[in-house]
């Protein structure tokens, strides 16, 4: 899109167990002037395993310990019997739709469903078929690097190379949920850009809008945050989740720090021409005769532009003036001999 990001609300568990309030979301961030809404594809059991050992019991200090990982996405998972209609009706509002799938049953899901772009999450990152079974769809590919090594991003855009795909985008992420800001890290996207020779841009987890601003003002070319109708919906993601009205407000601040960023130019444009009027030039600085020598005394840089260019200084000192001058007269080669 050019010099402007690509705006991506990100519904994931914000559903409510309801289809008609994904709807909703779809709709509200077309309103709000997003560029796309995000789903996330999967099942509890294409996710993880029905267990409750110590493996996979969620004891790291996150918004979710004291359940398992399977409790946890039985909670947030939305329906794949969803998916076809929501698809529609996206289409149906001219609205992107895409989705993260997070295995291969799940690409093929998307791929029935005309998905457009292939989201892969920071957490599997380290799933390199997967990665290349998306990529090899051939559609763009946006990848979070949230716990990702170096080496591991490196091995994600391999496999969309791979794959023979080329169009792919990595997003700094800071896997925390609230990211702190001193997190954010986000001169490590720059780097990715000239690292890895991708687009770049950015998942947020902070809450506010001053990482996304911060990201737009250093080009990223995607802004993905979580949206929520209303955070009485509930649900695993609802605590960090934009309202419209805060989403809408970083929609805004995002598009005024792109126009204030505007594009890298050297045009002389119209009111840039108007002004150069005033710039320095060479004028008579005193009243002289011809035959005077010209010196720093009776020539000098001052504004406005209607004499010489001040870098002729050098070669016309010590020369002789050919005419009489007033002071205020524009210096022009045909005064000097």
């Amino acid at each position: 899109m050019s010099n402007r990001a690509m705006i991506v609300a990100e519904i994931s568990a914000n559903h409510g167990h309801d289809i008609e309030i994904v709807k909703k979301s779809i709709l509200k961030a077309k309103e709000m002037g997003c560029d796309a809404a995000k789903i996330q594809s999967y099942t509890p059991d294409t996710i993880t395993l029905d267990c409750d050992n110590e493996y996979f019991q969620i004891n790291t200090g996150t918004l979710w310990d004291g359940t398992t990982l399977y409790k946890l996405y039985s909670e947030a998972f939305m329906p794949w019997e969803w998916h076809e209609e929501l698809y529609e009706y996206a289409r149906s509002i001219d609205f992107m739709l895409f989705s993260t799938p997070f295995d291969k049953t799940a690409v093929d899901l998307l791929e029935k469903c005309g998905n457009p772009v292939y989201k892969i999450a920071s957490f599997e990152i380290t799933d390199i078929p997967l990665i290349r079974y998306a990529a090899a769809c051939g559609k763009p590919m946006i990848i979070s690097t949230g716990i990702a090594t170096e080496a591991e991003i490196r091995d994600a855009v391999q496999a969309c190379y791979d794959a023979g795909n080329e169009d792919v985008c990595l997003l700094k992420c800071t896997s925390e949920y609230p990211a702190k800001l001193e997190d954010a890290n986000l001169n490590t996207m720059l780097d990715m850009k000239s690292r890895f020779g991708t687009k770049v841009g950015l998942s947020d987890h902070t809450l506010g809008d001053d990482v996304a601003a911060a990201a737009a003002a250093m080009g990223a070319a995607v802004i993905e945050k979580h949206f929520i109708l209303d955070r009485e919906i509930g649900g695993p993601d609802a605590s960090f989740s934009m309202t419209p009205d805060q989403f809408r407000t970083m929609i805004d601040r995002v598009r005024l720090v792109e126009k204030i960023c505007g594009d890298v130019t050297y045009e002389i444009t119209p009111k840039k021409q108007n002004s150069r009027k005033y710039a320095r030039s060479l004028f008579v600085a005193q009243d002289v005769k011809a035959g005077d020598i010209l010196t720093e005394e009776n020539v000098r840089s001052v504004r406005p532009s209607n004499g010489l260019a001040p870098k002729e200084l050098d070669k016309v000192l010590g020369r002789k003036f050919s005419k009489d001058a007033e002071a205020g007269t524009p210096l022009s080669w045909e005064m000097i001999e």
